[in-house]
């Protein structure tokens, strides 16, 4: 992937699949699959990034493992420092997504 910053570079997304978290929406229970995002730099600026404090934090990510794919929430800086953010999808019914990791 291309990062974008003062000098665009590439860097290698490493994708993890982590547990499955149940939740229920309505009566039904649904699984979802969990990813962690891990980016990693390279050259000398990934081996000066976690020495001075700018190694980029991993990125949660669920899916809706069903026939067709559907995207859940996801938990990440959207751009370097930056807050954390939480995007997720939204119901009538708030509650009625719960993942394992709230």
């Amino acid at each position: 992937m291309v990062a974008v910053s003062s000098s665009p570079r590439l860097v290698q997304l490493n994708i993890a699949p982590q547990e499955e978290p149940t939740f229920k929406y309505s009566a039904a229970a649904h699984k979802a699959q969990h990813f962690v995002v891990k980016i990693k730099i390279g050259g000398i600026a990934g081996v000066i990034a976690p020495l001075v404090g700018k190694r980029p934090p991993d990125l949660q990510m669920w899916i809706l493992e069903s026939e067709a794919p559907s995207f859940l929430q996801s938990e990440g800086q959207l751009s370097a420092d930056t807050p954390v953010w939480r995007i997720q999808i939204t119901s009538p019914d708030a509650e009625a997504l719960k993942t394992s990791r709230e």
